[in-house]
């Protein structure tokens, strides 16, 4: 690929529809493909494009009603260029007007007023303006990749590279500061390797210690190791086995966490005086309570306090009519939340009551810099996930404010909290607009980055995600989607959305994300980085080939299990 060579001239356009080039006679339209970066040199500026879409046009209807044989190749090759063409559609993302002139040595037109002082930092700014007739437009070279998004290894920014895009190896940095200082979401279709992004993301934060992060592992996916798909069956490792002595994993099914051969994980057990109403307004689905059960459940906690519902699932007819009777309660309301209630026996997790403080112990972790890793195992069906997430968050998340609150007062950066994301999967059960208002994850998308807190929302269907919350996400990170209302959802409250729309839609099932929002300058489509030893080796504390097998340690806790141990 020629980079020198111009590709097409731009012919017309807007600043609000994009601009339309006109291929040069020589390029292939097959070339082209959306989202592919591309720059176009004006007479002051210089543009920062996406390729949004690709077309092919003619200069007269009678090439279109009389076209050549297929197999007249020279009457294709006459028409070629003048009778036919390809265009594409660029939509502007960034500008860079140099501030000094060209040096005198002459230069192509590609790299001309591109030059600068070395010591001359490029500001990159909105774009404002476009570019005049017939401005040549090129493709970029790794130095406008360097421009735009950085490098990896910059000593004044954690950047850290997601990817390279479609057509060249030029790695494609994320800020990190700038990612984990709002809430952000990876976005796709089931399938598409969202967790693989997400724990590339994971373990970029934890490498570059961006924040401390707190991870609710619906499928026991993120802690020691996953699954990898295909047709053979393989594994990869976790955030654990990559960095051992910073993540921690916590375990709400011991049992399973065991049988999977994970190393030191803390038993998690949380107790009935831990849940409130609104945890249970969240599962209101799952153990189908209706609106009078919820109100009669306030009455009961306004009564007994943090003990009401061991004090509901010990109560007598009797007792429950006579406290009706009493507290103006309904008691057919009340008979049908004891026997709901009862459903929560059911989760390993749950006590009568829990001595230890483990929540606190969570804290402590992440008041130390550790990560925290909350598995569920066999326990991760929706009515555990969304319970334990919800009470844990809450008790975070007081005891954040108080930090922060502490912080402001005092001015003193040893009483700064650790930034804080917290992970959540199938976030749209949490964040979908009836119940948005009674989650704190609702609370911490809209107002926690102020207390240093945001979230990592992974979901499947953002439409289902309330469009005030989807206005937050600072950063979204989008694998392939099918669903019109999906597609949608992702532009929400997102500047120059619809001309991504075709962007997204045509990405490839695999391994390709349209990553847009605070972290990166501009929307840019990257073929993901690999998840494999190469990654382990460039980002991880300990050497894959160190690991102790993972196969011998199963073997060593079975056969202390035999034993009796």
């Amino acid at each position: 690929m020629d980079l020198e060579k111009p590709l097409g001239s731009v012919i017309q356009g807007s600043l609000s529809q994009g601009l339309e080039v006109r291929l040069h006679p020589d390029v292939s339209v097959e070339e082209m493909r959306v989202g592919k970066f591309l720059v176009v040199q004006g007479t002051r500026s210089r543009f920062f494009c996406m390729l949004t879409d690709v077309s092919l046009g003619t200069s007269s209807q009678r090439i279109i009603a009389n076209p050549p044989e297929p197999t007249n190749l020279f009457l294709q090759e006459v028409l070629a260029g003048s009778g036919t063409y390809g265009t594409i559609e660029l939509s502007p993302m960034l500008m860079f007007t140099p501030t000094e002139k060209p040096v005198a040595k002459k230069k192509s037109s590609k790299l001309a007023s591109y030059e600068a002082s070395s010591s001359e930092a490029i500001e990159l700014l909105p774009v404002k303006t476009i570019p005049s007739h017939f401005s040549q437009v090129f493709d970029a070279s790794e130095r406008d990749f360097r421009a735009v998004f950085g490098w990896e290894d910059d000593p004044h920014r954690r950047n850290f590279a997601i990817g390279e895009p479609i057509d060249m190896e030029v790695p494609i940095c994320l800020d990190l500061d700038r990612f984990v200082e709002r809430s952000n979401g990876v976005f796709g279709k089931s399938g598409t390797g969202k967790s693989f992004l997400t724990r590339l993301l994971l373990a970029g934060i934890v490498r570059k210690q961006a924040a401390v992060n707190l991870i609710f592992d619906m499928h026991s996916e993120y802690g020691w190791e996953a699954t990898r798909e295909g047709k053979q069956f393989s594994t990869v490792k976790g955030l654990r086995q990559l960095f051992p002595g910073q993540v921690q994993i916590f375990t709400l099914d011991p049992d399973s966490t065991k049988r999977r051969g994970v190393r030191d994980a803390q038993e998690l057990y949380v107790s009935y005086d831990q849940i409130d109403v609104e945890d249970l307004m969240l599962v209101r689905g799952e153990l189908n309570l209706s609106e009078a059960a919820l109100e009669n459940a306030i009455i009961l906690r306004n009564e007994f306090g943090k003990a009401w519902i061991n004090r509901l699932l010990t109560m007598s007819n009797g007792e429950i009519q006579e406290f009706c009777e009493t507290k103006m309660g309904s008691k057919s309301s009340i008979m049908a939340l004891q026997r709901k209630l009862n459903r929560l026996d059911e989760l390993k997790y749950i006590r009568n009551s829990c001595p230890h403080n483990y929540v606190g112990q969570i804290l402590e972790c992440i008041d130390a810099g550790k990560h925290v890793v909350v598995e569920f195992g066999s326990q991760s069906n929706l009515l555990s996930y969304m319970l334990a997430t919800n009470i844990i968050a809450r008790r975070i998340h007081h005891a954040y404010v108080r930090k922060a609150e502490q912080f402001l007062q005092t001015k003193d950066i040893n009483d700064r909290p650790q930034q804080l994301v917290i992970t959540i999967e199938e976030a749209h059960r949490f964040l979908d607009p009836a119940t948005v208002g009674q989650t704190i994850f609702g609370t911490i998308a809209r107002e926690m980055r102020k207390y240093f807190v945001t979230l990592l929302v992974v979901d499947q269907r953002p439409s289902g995600i309330d469009n005030e919350v989807m206005s937050q996400i600072g950063t979204r990170i989008t694998a392939l989607l099918n669903d019109d209302k999906d597609i949608e959802a992702i532009f929400t409250g997102v500047s120059g959305g619809q001309s991504l729309r075709s962007v997204l839609a045509k990405l490839d099932s695999k391994q390709q994300a349209l990553i847009l929002g605070h972290a990166v300058p501009m929307p840019v489509v990257v073929r993901t980085r690999p998840y494999d030893e190469n990654f382990y080796r460039e980002i991880g504390d300990t050497a894959w080939e160190e690991m102790p097998d993972v196969e011998v340690f199963r073997a060593a806790e079975a056969a202390k299990a035999d034993l009796g141990f």
